[in-house]
């Protein structure tokens, strides 16, 4: 363990506290329209809609809410548009924002003025995007011996693994994320969550309280955005930072 975490992994723990439930069912209903406009009902030829789908099982999302997003996704998203913020945040951080809008001017002036408040500017396109890249991700759940676990993950030829406080953070190529997801699950292990997911290639640690504070309020600040489903930074926090925080 490294003693520090990052955005990703901040953020899985405000999750699982967050009452706010209906506001997350929604983004997941829009990601699953989306990706049924995009690819198709069906998952099983359609695998960004198979992702989706597994991510709001992982959230507790109804099976009759699931139903009714896949079901009105060739028509109610017609009029949607996705959209990359790219930009920097407190400190410094860079900062990916993933936006569904059907008024591409009122959402820029809402995201531009949210990294204004936030101590941040927006940047322009490939501002940040070069410290990021494409990956598939799964969160293993951990057992009692997860240096084990790791070693036979890494024989089952994924890219990168890494324990966290949570799980065993598992990335692989995108392309290859459904083929290793089910290699893994063959293997006999307990996967939380699965996504398509843009690691950031070098972190920003922020070992300051205050500036800390005023970086994971910015981010969620951008979250709590209606318009917005997904955000990524390359934020790093010590451990004994974000548990004074979060205390």
């Amino acid at each position: 363990m490294s003693g520090h975490s990052h955005y990703a992994t901040i953020k899985r723990q405000k999750e699982l506290k967050d009452a706010q439930k209906g506001k997350i069912f929604s983004k997941l209903a829009k990601e699953i329209a989306v990706a049924v406009k995009s690819g198709g009902p069906n998952p099983e030829t359609n695998f960004k809609l198979r992702v989706a789908m597994d991510k709001a099982k992982t959230a507790n999302m109804p099976k009759e809410n699931i139903e009714r997003a896949i079901s009105s996704g060739s028509v109610s998203v017609q009029t949607l548009e996705e959209i990359i913020y790219e930009g920097f945040g407190p400190s410094g951080i860079a900062v990916m924002v993933v936006v569904l809008t059907d008024n591409r001017n009122r959402t820029s002036q809402e995201i531009k003025n949210l990294f204004e408040r936030g101590g941040g500017r927006l940047g322009g396109p490939g501002s940040v995007s070069f410290n990021f890249e494409n990956k598939g991700f799964m969160l293993i759940e951990k057992d009692a011996d997860p240096e084990n676990q790791i070693l036979k993950l890494i024989d089952l030829g994924v890219e990168d693994v890494e324990e966290t406080d949570d799980g065993i953070e598992v990335y692989v190529a995108p392309e290859s994320l459904g083929e290793k997801k089910k290699k893994v699950e063959e293997a006999g292990f307990n996967i939380k969550t699965t996504e398509l997911y843009m690691k950031p290639k070098v972190l920003q640690t922020i070992a300051d309280l205050a500036e800390a504070k005023r970086a994971i309020a910015f981010l969620d600040s951008l979250e709590e955005h209606d318009d917005v489903q997904k955000v990524y930074a390359n934020l790093d926090v010590p451990s004994e930072v974000l548990n004074k925080i979060s205390s």
